[in-house]
């Protein structure tokens, strides 16, 4: 028996309503059409305010955010976290970049203290695609000018991460991109041998060690311990891009944990901020990172480790570490996997392809990428945030805090089971992704 989702009571000092209508002329007029006709179809709900797992809106609906693409691992405003950068607002916010700054010393000192042993080097920027740009930065300063990336994987959309991202919609309209870019089967570890047996010593490997935007996509187990394997055989170059997939979203610190893996870089970023601010990092062997040892101005960013961002970051790390929330991400997936596929399975039947997940990174794939939209919507109407995945777009992403409680998990299926039976009964088309909004 399904139980009647019903909205937790909001907190005491919710926003003021703001004007809906005002805003979605304000995104038309200087944000772009698209982004306004597509928030449209998403009801057009005002968010204005957030605590944990829950978002409000202007007129006072609140909203089970299972979304935000991997960001609110520890929920929005952890008190921890929150601490860490108003103090840090009120004392010394953006630095010089000249002189000594602590806070970017100990950011990277609690950074590499959670990484695979040998990462001790790091290189902090805003976004995930910055992150991946270092990466693949460091690796043609180490010789390696050839990528090798996986089909259906994403690394963002800044010009060397597109060229790594294997959509065309994405790249047609700013091609050329960079030169001696290949992309092979995701857990085809023959496929990649083959690469870099080709070119021995020039090739950097770009790899997830599950696809989040490509659709929540496993590999094989054993798969990237033998891409590793093949790697080093080949004297290649190994960046592991765990911007969505770090930081307890599998249920250990890191995908590279899962198999015993230590690349030559990892990119962290999403949950780095706390949810707060936007901070990503490279975090690279010394053999790695000695371009940059070389020339402290050979890759540079104005904004890269300022003191709030790196005030957030040890906040973060902190919270986790001190909750205890890899150990209840990883429970926490165990548990709601399979209950989400059997809630699927009973009210879908057909309409959906797959459930799968990792920790809290969980895919529902459906029959074509329309009913990912439509279903998408109906958990909006039962007052549930997920995401689509901009590669594999039949697929409707749920990244969950770990935060959450058991109240607001039982919500959650609650709210997902009759979003699916709505489902059936008819619904809102959204474009497929690719056509325009």
């Amino acid at each position: 028996m399904s139980v009647t989702p019903t909205p937790l009571p909001a907190p005491a000092g919710t926003a003021a309503p703001a004007t809906g209508a005002e805003t979605l002329r304000l995104y038309r007029a200087h944000l772009g059409k698209g982004r306004a006709t597509l928030a449209e179809l998403f009801g057009s709900h005002l968010e204005v305010s957030s605590r944990g797992a829950w978002l409000t809106t202007a007129d006072g609906e609140r909203f089970l955010n299972c979304g935000g693409y991997g960001v609110f691992l520890t929920g929005a405003r952890h008190p921890t976290v929150m601490d860490a950068v108003l103090r840090q607002l009120h004392t010394h916010p953006t630095a010089t970049r000249i002189l000594l700054e602590p806070t970017v010393a100990r950011a990277a000192q609690a950074l590499t203290a959670v990484t695979p042993e040998g990462l001790d080097r790091v290189h902090f920027a805003l976004s995930g695609a910055e992150a991946v740009e270092t990466g693949l930065k460091l690796a043609r300063a180490n010789g390696r000018r050839r990528t090798v990336a996986m089909r259906g994987g994403y690394h963002g959309k800044t010009l060397g991460a597109l060229s790594a991202t294997a959509k065309d919609v994405y790249q047609a309209p700013f091609r050329p991109l960079l030169p001696d870019v290949t992309h092979v089967p995701f857990g085809d570890a023959a496929a990649l041998e083959r690469e870099l047996a080709a070119h021995p010593g020039e090739v950097c490997v770009l790899i997830e060690p599950v696809q989040g935007e490509g659709g929540v996509i496993l590999p094989p187990p054993g798969y990237l311990r033998r891409a590793e394997e093949l790697v080093r055989r080949h004297d290649g170059f190994l960046v592991l891009d765990e911007v969505q997939t770090g930081l307890g979203r599998l249920g250990r610190w890191w995908g590279a944990d899962l198999e015993g893996v230590t690349p030559d870089v990892l990119l962290a970023g999403k949950a780095l901020g706390g949810g707060i601010v936007p901070v990503s990092a490279a975090v690279a062997t010394r053999e790695a990172f000695r371009p940059f040892d070389k020339d402290p101005y050979v890759h540079t960013a104005t904004f890269s480790g300022q003191p709030l961002l790196m005030a957030a970051v040890q906040g973060t790390l902190r919270a986790i570490e001190e909750e205890d929330l890899i150990t209840r991400a990883r429970e926490l997936g165990e548990r709601l996997l399979p209950q989400i596929r059997a809630a699927v399975s009973r009210t879908l039947g057909a309409l959906a392809v797959d459930v799968r997940g990792q920790g809290l990174l969980i895919g529902v794939e459906l029959a074509e990428p329309g009913l990912a939209g439509e279903l998408l919507i109906e958990l909006l109407n039962h007052r549930v945030i997920g995401n689509h995945s901009m590669i594999g777009s039949s697929v409707v992403r749920f990244t969950p805090p770990a935060t959450l409680t058991d109240e607001e998990t039982g919500f959650f299926l609650a709210a997902l089971e009759q979003a699916c039976r709505a489902l059936i009964t008819g619904g809102v088309r959204m474009p497929d992704d690719g056509e325009r909004v």
